[in-house]
């Protein structure tokens, strides 16, 4: 394991768009520094990803100074979006859990509706005061998170990859591997491992950071989204149900808290501690 290393670094600023992969990161108690901080919701104040909005493949966000964004898409001017102010916040529903944001201005709301054709709005997580518990099955006291799924960081292993696209390829759905690793849509690839290795891993340290391994990533459809088309297909999901199938979810990656703040980078050593 004296290789392995961090090969890249992927923020996504709003979730569910396109993000950005930096060569190197904060890392802070509930994430990478910009990541997920920014998600859109439906008139009913849920939020919507691409589970019911594949489309959102397409647009893109890139972080500004201060912590405002850039939003592109095809066929659309960029438009720039900065930190609403924190006058008055609203609830947002997130796979279940209640959780406050603050609106974005009008012109951001009118760029992704219209670019989705669909009601939405953008919301901003201003005080990471305001994040919500990880997962209290497999969290520590503490533990909290943002617009991110259910934890802080999701890895991915680039010899996993390798491994299930061989998968895909001897007996999977013909003609849909193999699969890029943006698919999976994680927050650290780490490179020089065995295949599957990370499925024991229980504390890690990124270069000076270290982090507790929280549980396996189950996977969903978002995963069968081509990233450049906004396609769907069946891969991965056919073929991880057929050799990925543990503890009843189709998994793949781990999902990570951060036990130390401080900054990782790209070509930092991945060390095992348990």
């Amino acid at each position: 394991m004296g290789n392995a290393e961090l090969r890249s670094i992927h923020v996504h600023p709003v979730k569910a768009f396109r993000g950005q992969a930096p060569r190197q990161a904060d890392v802070e108690p509930w994430g990478l520094a910009g990541d997920r901080r920014w998600v859109l919701i439906d008139p009913g104040g849920k939020v919507v990803t691409q589970r019911q909005r594949p489309r959102l493949a397409l647009a893109a966000a890139e972080l500004l100074p201060g912590g405002g964004v850039l939003l592109s898409a095809p066929g659309r001017d960029p438009l720039a979006v900065a930190v609403p102010e924190p006058v008055e916040t609203l609830t947002l529903e997130i796979f279940r859990d209640k959780v406050e944001g603050v609106l974005a201005d009008a012109a951001a709301h009118a760029w992704c509706s219209e670019f989705l054709g669909a009601d939405v709005r953008l919301v901003h997580m201003d005080d990471p005061a305001r994040r919500r518990p990880v997962d209290p099955e497999y969290a520590l006291p503490g533990e909290t998170v943002t617009f991110a799924d259910g934890y802080p960081l999701l890895l991915a292993s680039a010899a996993s990859l390798d491994a299930l696209n061989s998968l895909i390829a001897r007996d999977g759905v013909a003609q849909e591997g193999p699969l890029p690793m943006n698919r999976f849509r994680p927050n650290v690839v780490v490179a020089g491992t065995p295949p599957w290795a990370e499925d024991d891993w229980r504390l890690i340290a990124i270069g000076e950071v270290t982090f507790r391994v929280a549980k396996m990533s189950g996977r969903c459809v978002v995963t069968t989204t081509d990233q450049s088309t906004a396609e769907r297909g069946r891969e991965p999901l056919h073929t991880l149900a057929r050799h990925r199938r543990i503890g009843g979810k189709l998994v793949f990656g781990q999902n990570l808290v951060p036990r130390s703040t401080g900054t990782i980078r790209v070509g930092d050593p991945v060390r095992i501690l348990e």
